[in-house]
């Protein structure tokens, strides 16, 4: 490894452990104050909260813990573990909270705005560019797809919140356009990933293949940033359709 990569990678752990913790906090006091508006009893609200808290911060711990062994890491040969990591806490963390009534009310409590704003954290993709560009085993064809697609997701963040914050109907279009192009940007990133990184799905990049996507620190962003992006996403549609819906219901029956 070159020293501007060592010095590189020595600073973005930092930042990083930095970061993580704070998206997750972020993602939890939102929660707080969209419970709070709710009305439910008091210890209603806790539990909810709790329900989300204590699985939310167990499952950042958990593979944060297995990422700094190395188990998570692509290897020619061995069982890909990164799948899992990937598809569990999606299928998991979604059916879950889309069955949650009292989760739902909160939703709809707050402004749509807040789980789209919440992605400005995606600018952070560009670290797959700098790993490229400093000459990290990453190859070109991911780290341009996944870094500057993942920018541009964050960049528009904020633009298309303040939008949706409006609550106009183009508001909404372009919160549901948003969150389609934030899917299908990790879609590609994921299969780009599996792609060019050491194992059985590796098909390109034969030559430069993605080790530093799936070593510590960066194997974060695919095992726990990529899934919780996954399921804000989800649970985004999910609040716009049914702020929509809402809407369209109020309007008919204005008009009967």
């Amino acid at each position: 490894m070159n020293e501007p990569l060592a010095i590189y990678l020595s600073y973005y752990t930092t930042f990083i452990e930095i970061v993580r913790p704070a998206i997750v906090a972020g993602i939890l006091l939102g929660l707080w104050i969209a419970l709070r508006r709710t009305r439910p009893a008091s210890d209603g609200r806790l539990s909810t909260w709790l329900a989300v808290a204590i699985p939310l911060v167990a499952w950042f711990a958990t593979t944060w813990s297995i990422a700094l062994t190395g188990a998570l890491q692509a290897q020619a040969g061995a069982f890909p573990f990164l799948p899992l990591a990937l598809v569990l806490p999606i299928a998991i963390g979604l059916f879950l909270i889309m069955r949650s009534e009292r989760i739902a009310a909160a939703l709809d409590s707050v402004s749509p705005a807040w789980l789209i704003g919440l992605q400005i954290y995606r600018v952070l993709g560009v670290n797959f560019v700098v790993l490229w560009a400093l000459g990290g085993s990453i190859p070109r064809e991911f780290a341009f797809a996944a870094g500057f697609g993942d920018m541009l997701v964050g960049v528009l963040a904020l633009p298309v919140a303040f939008w949706v914050a409006s609550g106009s109907t183009r508001g909404y279009t372009a919160g549901t356009a948003w969150n389609i192009l934030g899917i299908s940007d990790l879609v590609l990133a994921i299969s780009l990933g599996f792609l060019s990184s050491p194992g059985p799905f590796q098909i390109i990049a034969l030559d430069r293949p993605n080790i530093l996507a799936t070593s510590y620190p960066t194997v974060m962003t695919p095992a726990f940033a990529v899934p919780l992006s996954l399921i804000l996403h989800g649970v985004s549609l999910w609040q716009l359709r049914r702020r929509a819906g809402s809407r369209d219901g109020l309007a008919f029956a204005q008009a009967r």
